[in-house]
Protein backbone atom coordinates (compact mmCIF):
# COMPACT_ATOMS: atom_id res chain seq x y z
CA UNK A 1 0.00 0.00 0.00
CA UNK A 2 1.51 3.81 -0.72
CA UNK A 3 1.31 6.98 1.56
CA UNK A 4 -0.02 9.50 0.43
CA UNK A 5 3.48 10.94 -0.74
CA UNK A 6 4.39 7.76 -1.91
CA UNK A 7 1.08 8.11 -4.31
CA UNK A 8 2.12 11.79 -5.73
CA UNK A 9 5.83 10.77 -6.01
CA UNK A 10 4.33 7.79 -7.93
CA UNK A 11 2.51 9.85 -10.48
CA UNK A 12 4.61 12.35 -10.91
CA UNK A 13 7.12 9.70 -11.91
CA UNK A 14 5.33 7.89 -14.41
CA UNK A 15 4.17 10.64 -16.06
CA UNK A 16 7.80 12.16 -16.61
CA UNK A 17 10.14 9.28 -16.66
CA UNK A 18 7.93 6.43 -18.56
CA UNK A 19 4.67 7.86 -20.27
CA UNK A 20 5.92 11.15 -21.64
CA UNK A 21 9.66 9.65 -23.33
CA UNK A 22 7.52 6.92 -24.58
CA UNK A 23 5.97 9.51 -27.01
CA UNK A 24 8.80 11.54 -27.41
CA UNK A 25 10.92 8.82 -28.74
CA UNK A 26 8.28 7.14 -30.89
CA UNK A 27 5.15 9.43 -31.86
CA UNK A 28 7.27 12.52 -34.28
CA UNK A 29 7.15 11.92 -37.71
CA UNK A 30 10.45 13.81 -38.88
CA UNK A 31 9.70 13.18 -42.35
CA UNK A 32 6.34 14.98 -42.71
CA UNK A 33 5.09 16.60 -39.97
CA UNK A 34 2.78 15.83 -36.89
CA UNK A 35 2.77 12.32 -35.04
CA UNK A 36 2.32 8.91 -35.61
CA UNK A 37 -0.29 7.73 -33.33
CA UNK A 38 -1.26 4.01 -34.27
CA UNK A 39 2.27 2.10 -32.37
CA UNK A 40 2.52 -1.08 -30.98
CA UNK A 41 3.50 -2.29 -27.82
CA UNK A 42 7.25 -1.25 -28.14
CA UNK A 43 6.22 1.65 -30.03
CA UNK A 44 6.44 0.62 -33.68
CA UNK A 45 4.20 1.92 -35.87
CA UNK A 46 1.73 0.21 -37.63
CA UNK A 47 -0.23 2.36 -39.02
CA UNK A 48 0.61 5.55 -40.34
CA UNK A 49 -2.69 7.67 -40.83
CA UNK A 50 -3.36 10.85 -39.10
CA UNK A 51 -5.66 11.61 -36.97
CA UNK A 52 -6.89 15.38 -36.16
CA UNK A 53 -8.40 14.76 -32.64
CA UNK A 54 -5.51 12.75 -31.79
CA UNK A 55 -3.00 15.14 -33.06
CA UNK A 56 -4.63 17.78 -31.34
CA UNK A 57 -4.90 16.24 -28.19
CA UNK A 58 -1.09 15.80 -28.10
CA UNK A 59 -0.01 19.45 -29.30
CA UNK A 60 -2.43 20.72 -26.06
CA UNK A 61 -0.72 17.98 -23.95
CA UNK A 62 2.59 19.54 -24.58
CA UNK A 63 1.78 22.65 -24.58
CA UNK A 64 0.08 22.34 -21.07
CA UNK A 65 3.15 20.75 -19.29
CA UNK A 66 5.13 23.58 -21.02
CA UNK A 67 2.90 26.22 -19.18
CA UNK A 68 1.62 24.68 -16.34
CA UNK A 69 5.01 22.06 -15.13
CA UNK A 70 8.04 23.64 -16.43
CA UNK A 71 9.69 25.71 -19.55
CA UNK A 72 10.87 22.89 -20.76
CA UNK A 73 12.03 24.14 -24.49
CA UNK A 74 11.64 20.20 -26.20
CA UNK A 75 8.32 20.04 -25.14
CA UNK A 76 7.46 23.08 -26.85
CA UNK A 77 9.30 22.33 -29.64
CA UNK A 78 7.32 18.85 -30.15
CA UNK A 79 3.67 20.62 -29.29
CA UNK A 80 5.26 23.20 -32.52
CA UNK A 81 6.08 20.30 -34.31
CA UNK A 82 2.09 19.09 -34.27
CA UNK A 83 0.62 22.29 -34.75
CA UNK A 84 2.48 23.21 -37.82
CA UNK A 85 1.46 20.00 -39.37
CA UNK A 86 -2.23 20.50 -38.38
CA UNK A 87 -1.64 24.08 -39.55
CA UNK A 88 -0.62 23.27 -42.99
CA UNK A 89 -3.40 19.92 -43.89
CA UNK A 90 -5.88 19.86 -40.81
CA UNK A 91 -8.81 21.82 -42.49
CA UNK A 92 -11.16 21.71 -45.03
CA UNK A 93 -12.13 24.64 -46.79
CA UNK A 94 -14.95 25.72 -43.98
CA UNK A 95 -12.30 26.39 -41.55
CA UNK A 96 -13.72 22.74 -40.22
CA UNK A 97 -11.14 19.74 -38.86
CA UNK A 98 -10.88 16.45 -41.12
CA UNK A 99 -11.18 13.73 -38.91
CA UNK A 100 -8.51 11.98 -40.63
CA UNK A 101 -5.55 11.97 -43.00
CA UNK A 102 -2.70 10.26 -44.99
CA UNK A 103 0.59 10.51 -43.62
CA UNK A 104 1.55 13.12 -46.00
CA UNK A 105 -1.51 15.27 -44.98
CA UNK A 106 -3.93 14.45 -47.69
CA UNK A 107 -7.61 14.25 -46.49
CA UNK A 108 -9.21 10.73 -45.86
CA UNK A 109 -12.19 11.52 -44.06
CA UNK A 110 -14.58 14.84 -43.97
CA UNK A 111 -15.13 16.68 -41.08
CA UNK A 112 -17.97 14.99 -39.43
CA UNK A 113 -16.82 14.81 -36.36
CA UNK A 114 -16.77 17.99 -33.97
CA UNK A 115 -14.57 16.70 -31.72
CA UNK A 116 -11.50 17.25 -34.38
CA UNK A 117 -12.69 20.56 -33.80
CA UNK A 118 -13.12 20.70 -29.94
CA UNK A 119 -9.29 19.39 -29.72
CA UNK A 120 -8.29 21.76 -31.68
CA UNK A 121 -9.65 24.79 -30.04
CA UNK A 122 -7.88 22.99 -26.90
CA UNK A 123 -4.34 23.12 -28.89
CA UNK A 124 -4.37 26.22 -30.29
CA UNK A 125 -5.77 28.25 -27.48
CA UNK A 126 -2.95 26.24 -25.04
CA UNK A 127 -0.14 27.03 -27.57
CA UNK A 128 -1.16 30.44 -27.83
CA UNK A 129 -0.09 30.62 -23.77
CA UNK A 130 3.31 29.56 -24.31
CA UNK A 131 3.92 31.51 -27.50
CA UNK A 132 1.70 34.25 -27.65
CA UNK A 133 1.79 33.90 -31.46
CA UNK A 134 -1.31 35.83 -32.74
CA UNK A 135 -2.42 33.22 -35.23
CA UNK A 136 -2.33 30.23 -32.73
CA UNK A 137 -5.32 32.67 -30.72
CA UNK A 138 -7.13 33.40 -34.18
CA UNK A 139 -7.29 29.62 -34.95
CA UNK A 140 -8.59 28.82 -31.38
CA UNK A 141 -11.07 31.74 -31.19
CA UNK A 142 -12.49 30.89 -35.13
CA UNK A 143 -12.54 27.08 -34.43
CA UNK A 144 -14.39 27.61 -31.08
CA UNK A 145 -17.44 30.19 -32.89
CA UNK A 146 -17.73 27.46 -35.11
CA UNK A 147 -18.13 24.79 -32.84
CA UNK A 148 -20.78 27.16 -31.22
CA UNK A 149 -22.25 27.19 -34.70
CA UNK A 150 -22.28 23.47 -35.10
CA UNK A 151 -24.17 22.64 -31.65
CA UNK A 152 -27.45 21.67 -32.88
CA UNK A 153 -26.45 19.59 -35.99
CA UNK A 154 -22.91 18.66 -34.98
CA UNK A 155 -22.37 16.45 -37.60
CA UNK A 156 -24.07 18.80 -40.11
CA UNK A 157 -24.48 16.83 -43.68
CA UNK A 158 -22.67 13.80 -42.61
CA UNK A 159 -25.35 12.68 -40.24
CA UNK A 160 -26.53 8.52 -40.85
CA UNK A 161 -29.43 10.00 -38.91
CA UNK A 162 -32.77 10.49 -41.01
CA UNK A 163 -33.81 13.79 -39.57
CA UNK A 164 -36.93 14.22 -37.48
CA UNK A 165 -37.89 10.42 -37.29
CA UNK A 166 -36.03 10.22 -33.96
CA UNK A 167 -34.38 13.35 -32.69
CA UNK A 168 -31.90 12.70 -30.27
CA UNK A 169 -29.25 15.32 -28.59
CA UNK A 170 -25.93 13.48 -27.55
CA UNK A 171 -24.09 14.50 -23.71
CA UNK A 172 -20.59 14.28 -25.21
CA UNK A 173 -20.60 17.92 -26.50
CA UNK A 174 -21.84 19.60 -24.11
CA UNK A 175 -19.56 17.74 -21.22
CA UNK A 176 -16.54 18.76 -22.92
CA UNK A 177 -18.14 22.49 -23.57
CA UNK A 178 -17.40 22.11 -19.69
CA UNK A 179 -13.72 21.61 -20.14
CA UNK A 180 -13.21 23.89 -23.00
CA UNK A 181 -15.04 26.46 -21.69
CA UNK A 182 -12.11 27.36 -19.06
CA UNK A 183 -9.29 26.04 -21.54
CA UNK A 184 -10.05 29.16 -24.01
CA UNK A 185 -11.04 31.74 -21.28
CA UNK A 186 -8.16 33.60 -21.93
CA UNK A 187 -9.62 34.54 -25.34
CA UNK A 188 -13.64 35.02 -24.88
CA UNK A 189 -15.59 37.72 -23.46
CA UNK A 190 -15.88 36.92 -19.77
CA UNK A 191 -19.90 37.59 -20.14
CA UNK A 192 -19.60 34.96 -22.59
CA UNK A 193 -17.79 32.38 -21.03
CA UNK A 194 -19.81 32.91 -17.79
CA UNK A 195 -23.21 32.36 -19.95
CA UNK A 196 -21.64 28.94 -21.41
CA UNK A 197 -20.54 27.65 -18.35
CA UNK A 198 -24.25 28.24 -16.93
CA UNK A 199 -25.39 26.58 -19.89
CA UNK A 200 -23.23 23.44 -19.68
CA UNK A 201 -23.64 22.66 -16.15
CA UNK A 202 -27.31 22.78 -16.83
CA UNK A 203 -27.22 20.69 -19.86
CA UNK A 204 -24.96 17.99 -18.40
CA UNK A 205 -26.30 17.75 -14.59
CA UNK A 206 -30.14 18.74 -15.26
CA UNK A 207 -31.21 17.69 -19.22
CA UNK A 208 -29.36 14.39 -19.07
CA UNK A 209 -29.77 13.33 -15.37
CA UNK A 210 -32.70 10.83 -15.58
CA UNK A 211 -34.23 11.33 -12.32
CA UNK A 212 -36.29 7.42 -11.69
CA UNK A 213 -33.04 6.06 -11.75
CA UNK A 214 -30.44 8.93 -10.62
CA UNK A 215 -27.72 8.42 -13.40
CA UNK A 216 -27.04 10.44 -16.41
CA UNK A 217 -27.90 9.24 -20.24
CA UNK A 218 -25.73 9.39 -22.94
CA UNK A 219 -28.61 10.21 -25.38
CA UNK A 220 -32.00 12.12 -25.05
CA UNK A 221 -34.86 13.67 -26.68
CA UNK A 222 -34.10 17.42 -27.77
CA UNK A 223 -35.87 18.24 -24.57
CA UNK A 224 -35.01 16.43 -22.30
CA UNK A 225 -37.09 13.26 -22.50
CA UNK A 226 -36.08 9.63 -22.18
CA UNK A 227 -36.12 7.84 -25.48
CA UNK A 228 -36.93 3.74 -25.02
CA UNK A 229 -34.45 2.71 -27.41
CA UNK A 230 -30.51 1.33 -27.90
CA UNK A 231 -29.50 4.82 -28.25
CA UNK A 232 -31.77 6.07 -25.90
CA UNK A 233 -31.33 3.66 -22.53
CA UNK A 234 -27.10 3.78 -23.12
CA UNK A 235 -25.28 4.19 -20.17
CA UNK A 236 -21.27 5.18 -20.09
CA UNK A 237 -20.18 5.15 -16.60
CA UNK A 238 -16.69 6.27 -17.75
CA UNK A 239 -17.76 9.44 -19.54
CA UNK A 240 -20.32 10.28 -16.95
CA UNK A 241 -17.46 10.68 -14.28
CA UNK A 242 -14.89 12.71 -16.35
CA UNK A 243 -18.09 15.34 -16.91
CA UNK A 244 -17.75 15.36 -12.93
CA UNK A 245 -14.44 16.45 -12.58
CA UNK A 246 -15.26 18.82 -14.64
CA UNK A 247 -18.48 19.84 -13.24
CA UNK A 248 -16.37 19.84 -9.72
CA UNK A 249 -13.42 22.25 -11.47
CA UNK A 250 -17.04 24.28 -12.44
CA UNK A 251 -17.57 24.52 -8.80
CA UNK A 252 -14.54 25.65 -7.51
CA UNK A 253 -14.41 28.42 -10.12
CA UNK A 254 -18.03 29.19 -8.90
CA UNK A 255 -17.34 28.81 -5.32
CA UNK A 256 -20.39 26.74 -5.47
CA UNK A 257 -20.31 23.69 -2.79
CA UNK A 258 -23.70 22.39 -3.38
CA UNK A 259 -22.55 21.95 -7.44
CA UNK A 260 -19.53 20.06 -5.89
CA UNK A 261 -21.07 17.46 -3.34
CA UNK A 262 -24.02 16.79 -6.10
CA UNK A 263 -20.97 16.14 -8.78
CA UNK A 264 -18.81 14.22 -6.16
CA UNK A 265 -21.95 11.62 -5.65
CA UNK A 266 -22.64 11.05 -9.17
CA UNK A 267 -18.93 10.05 -9.08
CA UNK A 268 -19.93 7.86 -6.67
CA UNK A 269 -23.13 6.51 -8.15
CA UNK A 270 -21.89 6.14 -11.35
CA UNK A 271 -18.90 4.06 -10.12
CA UNK A 272 -20.84 1.56 -8.20
CA UNK A 273 -23.09 1.40 -10.99
CA UNK A 274 -20.27 0.60 -13.23
CA UNK A 275 -18.23 -1.54 -11.58
CA UNK A 276 -18.11 -5.57 -12.78
CA UNK A 277 -17.99 -7.06 -8.86
CA UNK A 278 -17.12 -10.37 -10.68
CA UNK A 279 -13.34 -9.63 -11.78
CA UNK A 280 -12.86 -5.98 -11.08
CA UNK A 281 -13.09 -2.80 -13.24
CA UNK A 282 -15.85 -0.41 -14.53
CA UNK A 283 -17.64 -1.28 -17.58
CA UNK A 284 -17.66 0.49 -21.16
CA UNK A 285 -21.08 0.69 -21.77
CA UNK A 286 -24.42 -0.50 -19.93
CA UNK A 287 -27.93 -0.58 -20.81
CA UNK A 288 -30.40 1.78 -18.27
CA UNK A 289 -32.89 -1.03 -18.60
CA UNK A 290 -30.67 -3.96 -17.79
CA UNK A 291 -31.12 -5.20 -21.53
CA UNK A 292 -28.59 -6.51 -23.78
CA UNK A 293 -26.27 -3.49 -25.49
CA UNK A 294 -25.98 -2.98 -29.15
CA UNK A 295 -22.31 -2.23 -28.47
CA UNK A 296 -20.49 -5.39 -28.68
CA UNK A 297 -17.34 -4.09 -26.82
CA UNK A 298 -19.82 -3.34 -23.76
CA UNK A 299 -18.18 -5.58 -21.21
CA UNK A 300 -14.17 -4.54 -22.01
CA UNK A 301 -12.09 -2.19 -19.60
CA UNK A 302 -10.74 0.83 -20.86
CA UNK A 303 -7.83 2.38 -19.69
CA UNK A 304 -9.42 6.34 -19.58
CA UNK A 305 -12.33 5.22 -18.21
CA UNK A 306 -10.20 4.13 -15.07
CA UNK A 307 -8.10 6.97 -15.35
CA UNK A 308 -10.58 9.86 -15.62
CA UNK A 309 -12.12 8.00 -12.49
CA UNK A 310 -8.61 8.17 -10.67
CA UNK A 311 -9.11 11.93 -11.29
CA UNK A 312 -12.46 12.63 -10.32
CA UNK A 313 -12.21 10.48 -7.05
CA UNK A 314 -9.04 12.59 -6.09
CA UNK A 315 -11.14 15.69 -6.79
CA UNK A 316 -13.99 14.44 -5.27
CA UNK A 317 -12.02 14.09 -1.60
CA UNK A 318 -10.19 17.32 -1.84
CA UNK A 319 -13.18 19.03 -2.07
CA UNK A 320 -15.69 17.37 0.09
CA UNK A 321 -13.62 15.30 2.94
CA UNK A 322 -15.90 12.28 1.58
CA UNK A 323 -13.83 9.48 2.58
CA UNK A 324 -16.23 6.92 0.17
CA UNK A 325 -14.01 9.15 -2.41
CA UNK A 326 -10.44 7.13 -1.09
CA UNK A 327 -11.95 3.92 -0.57
CA UNK A 328 -12.39 4.24 -3.67
CA UNK A 329 -9.44 5.55 -4.95
CA UNK A 330 -7.28 3.31 -3.47
CA UNK A 331 -9.33 0.57 -5.12
CA UNK A 332 -9.72 1.83 -8.60
CA UNK A 333 -5.75 2.71 -8.22
CA UNK A 334 -4.82 -0.63 -7.29
CA UNK A 335 -6.71 -2.50 -10.80
CA UNK A 336 -5.82 0.53 -13.13
CA UNK A 337 -1.61 0.56 -12.02
CA UNK A 338 -2.16 -3.82 -12.09
CA UNK A 339 -3.90 -4.37 -15.42
CA UNK A 340 -3.02 -1.53 -17.86
CA UNK A 341 0.54 0.13 -16.81
CA UNK A 342 2.76 -2.28 -18.95
CA UNK A 343 6.26 -2.42 -17.18
CA UNK A 344 8.36 -3.29 -19.39
CA UNK A 345 7.87 -1.21 -22.88
CA UNK A 346 6.41 1.78 -21.10
CA UNK A 347 3.14 3.76 -21.16
CA UNK A 348 0.02 1.86 -20.64
CA UNK A 349 -2.28 -0.62 -22.77
CA UNK A 350 -5.74 0.62 -23.74
CA UNK A 351 -8.15 -2.39 -23.71
CA UNK A 352 -8.70 -5.60 -21.73
CA UNK A 353 -11.41 -7.95 -21.76
CA UNK A 354 -14.05 -8.28 -19.19
CA UNK A 355 -11.60 -10.49 -17.03
CA UNK A 356 -8.83 -7.81 -17.15
CA UNK A 357 -6.61 -9.59 -19.29
CA UNK A 358 -4.80 -7.50 -22.41
CA UNK A 359 -7.33 -7.81 -25.42
CA UNK A 360 -4.91 -5.50 -27.76
CA UNK A 361 -1.18 -4.72 -27.12
CA UNK A 362 -1.01 -1.18 -28.87
CA UNK A 363 -0.32 2.05 -27.00
CA UNK A 364 -1.72 4.39 -29.32
CA UNK A 365 -4.43 3.79 -32.49
CA UNK A 366 -7.53 5.70 -33.69
CA UNK A 367 -8.62 6.47 -30.76
CA UNK A 368 -5.74 5.98 -28.11
CA UNK A 369 -2.82 8.47 -28.11
CA UNK A 370 -1.23 10.60 -26.03
CA UNK A 371 -3.66 12.36 -24.13
CA UNK A 372 -5.58 10.40 -21.25
CA UNK A 373 -2.54 8.63 -19.92
CA UNK A 374 -0.44 11.48 -19.36
CA UNK A 375 -3.03 14.02 -18.46
CA UNK A 376 -4.45 12.10 -15.73
CA UNK A 377 -1.15 11.52 -14.14
CA UNK A 378 -0.51 15.24 -14.34
CA UNK A 379 -3.92 15.80 -13.15
CA UNK A 380 -3.29 12.98 -9.68
CA UNK A 381 0.13 14.49 -8.59
CA UNK A 382 -1.34 18.02 -8.82
CA UNK A 383 -4.71 16.65 -6.88
CA UNK A 384 -2.33 14.98 -4.77
CA UNK A 385 0.54 17.89 -3.65
CA UNK A 386 -3.16 19.82 -2.86
CA UNK A 387 -4.41 16.94 -0.37
CA UNK A 388 -0.73 16.63 0.71
CA UNK A 389 -0.97 20.15 2.34
CA UNK A 390 -4.73 20.49 3.28
CA UNK A 391 -5.59 21.27 6.50
CA UNK A 392 -1.40 20.88 7.59
CA UNK A 393 -1.75 17.63 6.34
CA UNK A 394 -4.69 16.28 7.97
CA UNK A 395 -6.14 15.10 5.01
CA UNK A 396 -3.10 13.29 3.76
CA UNK A 397 -2.75 11.40 6.82
CA UNK A 398 -5.77 10.03 6.65
CA UNK A 399 -4.95 8.80 2.97
CA UNK A 400 -1.88 7.35 4.88
CA UNK A 401 -4.32 5.38 7.47
CA UNK A 402 -6.53 3.89 4.65
CA UNK A 403 -3.35 2.73 3.39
Amino acid sequence: MNSADQYLDLYKKELLNNVLPFWLTHSKDAEYGGYLTCLNRDGSVFDTDKFMWLQGRQVWLFSMLYNQVEQNTEWLDFALHGASFMEKHGRAEDGSWYFSLTRDGRPLVHPYNIFSDCFATMAFGQLYKATSEPRHADIAYNTFNSILDRQTNPKRQWSKAVAGTRPLKNFALPMILCNLSLEIEHLLDAAMVDALIKDCIHEVMDVFYDEKSGLILENVAPDGSFVDSFEGRHLNPGHVIEAMWFIMDLGERLGDQTLIERAKDLTLKHLEYGWDSTYGGIFYFMDIKGRPSQHLEWDQKLWWVHVETLIALLKGYRLTNDEACLRWFEKVHDYTWQHFKDAEYGEWYGYLNRRGEVLLPLKGGKWKGCYHVPRALYQCWKTLEKIAVKNDGGAARRLNVMS
